[in-house]
């Protein structure tokens, strides 16, 4: 492997991460639970910088889930906090705006609080017109939420003719994933990007989700690049 602070993999790479594994990290590392969210979310800062010193241009990572409201009321609110703090952190971050990032969340939006909602808005219009790196944060996000609420947008505009495209093109997010990394030693999808990962590579990785490294993101790219994608032919 080369030294991973010179590598440039210099073609655009699309990555989804399913952020799996903070409670786990802070049980094994004898901390309150609730703190491996926070030490799983710090994370989420070092994987766009190592995105972009590599020239990964796209990055999807699955923040919260639908399914994650079922948690008890003191995790979602603590989780809550940290996604405000992100955002407000994102919002002057020179990360951001040096390297032109646009962040798009994507999910059942209005599910969530209000004043989560307005400053995801004030992030996404700032940085709307950004064309260096894409960072996808999806939030109350379910795959097949994303696929049913597609076809109503269609249905809203009266549209008659159905295909891929059509359906592509409603989605909350149009672009194919080359790469799928799941940390945390589960082997399963969990309703993420079903769509958009037809055809996607996937990576299964047993450290959990703050525990995860550069070194572990260049190993899963450089074994993709020796698999054979055929896409049935």
């Amino acid at each position: 492997m080369k030294e991973s602070g010179k590598q440039n993999f210099k073609r655009a790479y699309h990555i989804a991460l399913v952020l799996d594994g903070n409670r786990r990290y802070a049980k094994k590392a004898g901390i309150p639970k609730l703190k491996g969210h926070e030490k799983g979310f710090n994370k989420i800062r070092e994987l766009l910088e190592w995105c972009i010193e590599l020239g990964i241009n796209e990055i999807t990572l699955y923040c919260f889930s639908i399914d994650n409201f079922k948690r008890d009321k003191e995790e979602i609110d603590y989780l809550f906090d940290l996604f405000r703090k992100k955002i407000k952190g994102f919002k002057k971050d020179k990360i951001i705006h040096g390297n032109k990032v646009k962040i798009s969340f994507i999910g059942r939006l209005s599910m969530l609080p209000e004043d989560m909602q307005k400053a995801m808005k004030e992030l996404m219009e700032m940085t709307k017109n950004y064309e260096g790196y894409k960072l996808n944060l999806a939030m109350a996000y379910g795959a097949r939420c994303e696929i049913v609420d597609s076809f109503k947008k269609i249905m809203s505009k009266g549209i008659k003719e159905i295909d891929e495209e059509v359906i592509k093109q409603n989605l909350y997010l149009s672009d194919d994933v080359d790469i799928l990394i799941r940390p945390g030693g589960e082997k399963r999808i969990s309703d993420f990007l079903l769509w958009q990962i037809s055809y996607t590579e996937l990576f299964f990785i047993d450290k959990l989700w703050p525990e995860f490294t550069k070194e572990d993101l260049i190993a899963c790219v450089e074994d993709f690049k020796k698999r054979e994608r055929r896409f049935g032919r």
